[in-house]
């Protein structure tokens, strides 16, 4: 392994820790949130195909960017912190460039 390839996989899994760390974050800050039932199940399935990232078949962020943005838009005005965790993990998935 070459050390390109080396940089490459450490930058890889320190992404994917702050993703992980990012998730935790969510998750914590959740129960004091007033969500109805479809932004949690919209949550869920967020975690889960962020989760399958880490799947050695994973090929493409971009639907996954989709859909955190789509509950960044919900969490604007009522729930401002939730909204910060999510434009987070936006802009790190974005980074990814998977």
């Amino acid at each position: 392994m070459g050390m390109k390839d080396l940089a490459q996989r450490n930058a890889s899994n320190m992404t994917d820790e702050r993703i992980k760390g990012l998730l935790a974050e969510l998750h914590e800050a959740l129960p004091g949130a007033d969500l109805d039932a479809e932004t949690r199940k919209l949550v869920k399935l967020l975690d889960a195909d962020i989760h399958a990232l880490s799947e050695p078949s994973a090929e493409d962020v971009s639907p996954i960017v989709e859909q955190a943005r789509e509950l960044e838009t919900r969490f604007a005005a009522e729930h401002p912190a939730l909204q910060r965790f999510l434009r987070e993990l936006i802009d790190t998935l974005t980074k990814m460039g998977v």
